[in-house]
């Protein structure tokens, strides 16, 4: 049987060799490879002399140990994390402010624990690591790779203390359950957005020894050798012109999605066409994915691709009011459609609720919720502002409240009658949706809206990693000294991300990222 055993290694082994030069030959660059030690990999031209076009540099402008493409959570988790460790650390950032995405998301983190200790204080019922690990394998239809969703759940309080402990974060004293999840675990920044997390990251980097983010600073071209080698370097365009920087230690990409590039999404997935927004901040176009595959980085799940649900009818932004779809049911609120009726159940997924909406009928969906639900899930100053802002509709009754909404009275305060009795039974025929001791009724006034239509938001593909944050190539391995973390990889999410499981995938892969790339000898 051990001689089986090893003779199937074996010929494993032989296999993904000849693969790999099977592969070679086919693009045709292993003789131009082998020949011209200055002609760089890349895996975008197929024959030797289209090759040629990428050499590599004859001198570098600048070299650093580790470098991180993307300022976002990942990014700067990642900064914060190797320069402690004595790299010298170097953040590029290709938009003119820091924080990419991460800075307009929604502000959510989910952990099953904290040291606040906000589940019990709050007494809202258990949670677990496991019960998180389970949700987000169920939530992802388990095309999710489960090592890595081990690693997130897992390491997500400590990541949450850290930014709590070491980054002076600032949470609003509220839990939340969003679609999904069985349980209370979403933790929401003071300001009801990213820029709480990202602010907090960003202190920690600056105070382990971060010294500048390099704005305007457009990555072009990763520098590899050959398919058994290191990393050596970047391209970058800046706004002093081309410049090329080795990297001594690791390359960390931790730059996004691709979210904003209506090409790319075609290709992978034609049904998310540009006949929807994006939440996306503009930078959120992929190439750094594209640069990756190009030297050899294997990517998966390109084709899953999510709408957010909730997001601004008009625009397709993610601002703080269209958080309150999202988590306003937890407490009680119902999603309505054009007609005044419920169209599916609250707590279900975002691609479940995004194609309800789709299907309704109507160009858009509402969430109803009252006053007595506001302090669960945030402030009554912050709910003011949106009905300033014409984002939040405010009435006495129910019939006032539809007239807003432009959906017919008698419908509504028929749904909304049928609700409360379904809560009160503790069972909804119509979409069985979970109901939860912390639910309220739909009482008495006021009574508040909020419009809401699905927007492209989040990109569950990109590369191929594995727990320590390697990126895998295509044969299998890693390919030495590049990491990854953050949208810009794949395999955590599946086919599905669940609300509020992104920031600390970010901070906890962005963190074993930096780590390990700190580890790296020169």
């Amino acid at each position: 049987m051990e001689k089986q055993d090893m003779k199937s290694k074996t010929e494993q082994a032989a296999s993904t060799e000849v693969s790999r030069r099977g592969f070679l030959r086919i693009l045709g660059v292993a003789g131009a490879l082998m020949t011209a030690p200055a002609m760089a990999l890349n895996f975008f031209k197929g024959d030797a002399e289209a090759a040629a076009i990428r050499m590599l540099p004859k001198k570098w402008d600048d070299e650093v140990d580790v470098v991180i493409v993307g300022s976002g959570f990942a990014g700067l988790s990642a900064a914060a994390e190797a320069a402690v460790r004595g790299s010298s650390t170097m953040v590029i950032e290709k938009m003119p402010i820091y924080g990419g995405n991460s800075r307009i998301n929604g502000g959510g983190f989910n952990a099953w624990t904290d040291k606040l200790k906000l589940r019990e204080t709050l007494k809202r019922g258990d949670d677990s690591a496991d019960l998180h690990f389970n949700d987000t394998l169920s939530g992802g239809d388990y095309y999710n790779i489960p090592e890595l969703v081990r690693v997130l759940v897992d390491n997500a309080p400590s990541a949450m203390n850290w930014m709590l402990d070491d980054g002076d974060l600032k949470l609003k004293n509220v839990l939340v359950r969003i679609g999904g999840h069985s349980a209370y675990r979403d933790h929401v920044t003071l300001d009801g957005t990213g820029r709480g997390y990202v602010d907090a990251l960003k202190k920690i980097a600056d105070r382990n020894g971060v010294k500048k983010i390099r704005l305007r600073t457009k990555l072009t071209w990763i520098w590899r050798k050959d398919p058994s080698s290191p990393i050596l370097g970047i391209e970058v365009d800046t706004p002093r012109g081309i410049q090329n920087i080795r990297v001594k230690k690791a390359l960390v990409l931790t730059s996004g999605g691709f979210g904003r590039d209506l090409q790319m999404r075609k290709m992978f997935n034609p049904n998310i066409s540009d006949a929807y927004n994006s939440t996306n901040q503009p930078g959120a176009t992929g190439e750094a994915i594209r640069y990756a595959q190009a030297i050899g980085a294997d990517a998966l799940q390109l084709c899953f691709i999510q709408l957010y649900p909730t997001a601004d009818p008009d625009s397709g932004t993610l601002d703080k009011y269209a958080l309150y779809p999202s988590r306003m049911p937890s407490y009680g609120g119902v999603f309505v459609d054009y007609k005044g009726k419920r169209f599916v159940g609250e707590l279900e997924r975002r691609d479940v609720v995004s194609r309800a909406e789709i299907n309704s009928g109507g160009k858009q969906a509402y969430t109803v919720f009252t006053e007595k639900m506001i302090p669960n899930v945030t402030t009554p100053e912050e709910v003011q502002g949106g009905i300033t802002a014409g984002r939040v509709w405010k009435a006495n009754t129910l019939s006032e409240l539809a007239q807003m909404m432009g959906v017919p009275g008698g419908a509504l305060e028929d749904t909304i009658s049928k609700h409360n009795q379904f809560l009160k039974a503790g069972k909804d025929p119509q979409f069985n949706k979970p109901f939860t001791p912390q639910m309220l009724a739909i009482g008495e006034g006021p009574y508040y809206s909020v419009a809401q239509w699905p927007s492209v938001h989040h990109c569950m593909g990109g590369l191929r990693i594995n727990p320590l944050a390697q990126v895998i190539d295509i044969w299998g391995q890693p390919i030495p000294r590049l990491y990854a973390a953050g949208e810009v990889t794949g395999g955590v999410h599946g086919s599905n991300r669940l609300g509020a499981n992104a920031t600390p995938d970010a901070v906890v892969f962005g963190r074993i990222a930096g780590t390990n790339a700190a580890k790296e000898k020169e």
